[in-house]
């Protein structure tokens, strides 16, 4: 285990996805720039690598966002995932999203901002949409499909090999990645932090980058920010004292499946989400309606599961302002997925395919639970909160966005403009840039 620096130049606070990415970036910005290397970075975590969503995810890597600036950010993911797909376990399947009518003008505008940025995607309608999705799945009913995307370059990752595929790159490039140390407060001098206060001693820091996921709140408050902020729309709308941190509930789990779960071709297909906005889902056991609309997604269950699966999800549950952080995820009983999940899940899926009718019995019964602190527009905010002080707060939206880590990177060593990340800074909720709702029910999009 590595020793607490008494002074360090970069100080990651959090070791998931962003603070991993960071980290490694930020030791070949230096090294590149011939400014240092990765013994001038650190990172810090009261658990350890992974401890958070980054290690419970779904997994999936997509561009299926409403809000444009956020294609640019996947694209600049995507290469990072390629960087070195089988460190990371990046399965390149690709990415379909399935809609109804009155969702494709979204998703032409989407189509259209994805290529622009050279994230290549198809788009199909009508019976071509149809056609598209039984050439993959023949068994698939597209009743009420309209619209389909097909991200090509998109799919999935192993969230633990992605995890410690990112912490190994930091090792290969001598950032210390040290666990069982939580960042406990913060000594800000003149509007900056000078010290670290940890559980194992002071760390005296020059910049300071939080990768905290869930817990970014916790350490929100810490630094003496405020707990709630106006809102201003391009429109001139303004909201009024909205709460700067809501707490969702995650909602995914795994199904067993007795047949591989694969294309006409015999592939792993692509990752596969429909949202069908007036189309219910009825209980395939009981034959009553569980919600009167379909938001679901799946693939294959690859690491997360004990025997062959699919792992999915749908909308999570929204709590508030406060939440329980720990424990967190599956060792935390108190958000843990109601037996109704399982119930929804297996009949959206049977409804969708029925290869999964009668699969309620195969769902895998265990723990199913993380938490996720969401920004007050969904979108998330990358930018200085005090002068020396860098935040990535994802809106959950995290584990897909290892280019994040990169483009951070390159801000912090070249003190540089970084155009990407512009339209994600926290003073577009003062200045009319807030981001408005998407034509969904889910918070993600």
């Amino acid at each position: 285990m590595s020793t607490l620096p008494s002074s360090i130049t970069y100080a990651v606070v959090g070791a998931g996805i962003h603070g991993l990415s960071t980290a490694w970036h930020l030791a070949m910005e230096l090294e590149a720039k011939g400014t240092g290397s990765g013994k001038d970075v650190i990172v810090l975590d009261k658990t350890g690598p992974g401890a958070g969503a980054s290690g419970i995810a779904c997994g999936c890597v997509r561009n299926l966002y409403m809000t444009e600036p956020l294609h640019a950010i996947l694209r600049h993911s995507v290469d990072v995932w390629t960087y070195d797909p089988v460190a990371f376990g990046f399965q390149q399947v690709g990415y379909v999203s399935a809609g109804e009518a009155n969702q494709l003008a979204d998703y032409e505008k989407l189509h259209a901002s994805q290529n622009r940025v050279g994230y290549h995607s198809d788009l199909y309608a009508g019976k071509d949409a149809k056609s598209f999705l039984r050439n993959i799945w023949p068994d698939f009913n597209t009743d009420g499909i309209d619209v389909v995307l097909h991200e090509k370059i998109s799919g999935y990752a192993g969230t633990r090999q992605a995890v410690a595929g990112l912490a190994q790159k930091c090792a290969d490039h001598g950032v210390r990645v040290i666990s069982g140390v939580e960042v406990q407060g913060y000594d800000v001098k003149n509007g900056r932090v000078a010290k670290l206060h940890t559980n194992k001693g002071d760390v005296a820091c020059d910049v300071v980058v939080l990768g905290l996921g869930a817990w970014t709140g916790k350490h929100w408050e810490m630094l003496g920010q405020p707990a709630t902020l106006d809102l201003h729309y391009a429109d001139g709308k303004v909201i009024k004292n909205n709460d700067m941190w809501t707490y969702w509930r995650l909602l995914e789990g795994e199904v067993y499946v007795h047949e591989p779960y694969r294309t006409a071709d015999d592939l792993d297909p692509p990752v596969l989400h429909v949202e069908l906005m007036t189309t219910p889902v009825i209980d395939q056991n009981t034959g009553k309606e569980i919600a009167d609309h379909t938001y679901v997604y799946w693939k294959n269950g690859a690491e997360r599961m004990d025997k062959p699966g699919v792992q999915g999800g749908s909308i999570p549950i929204k709590l508030g302002p406060k939440a329980t952080l720990d424990p967190y995820g599956h060792d935390n009983p108190e958000y843990q997925a109601e037996p109704e999940f399982a119930d929804y899940l297996t009949s959206a899926m049977a409804q969708l395919m029925p290869r999964f009718k009668g699969s309620r019995k195969d769902f895998r019964e265990r723990p199913n639970g993380g938490i996720g602190a969401f920004t007050p527009d969904n979108v998330p905010i990358f930018d200085w909160i005090l002068p020396n002080v860098y935040m990535i707060a994802d809106s959950n939206h995290g584990f897909k966005m290892t280019g994040v880590g990169k483009l951070a990177a390159k801000l912090l060593v070249g003190g540089n403009r970084v155009p990407e990340l512009e339209p994600f800074a926290f003073d577009r909720f003062a200045k009319g840039r807030t981001f408005g709702t998407s034509n969904s029910n889910c918070p993600w999009v």
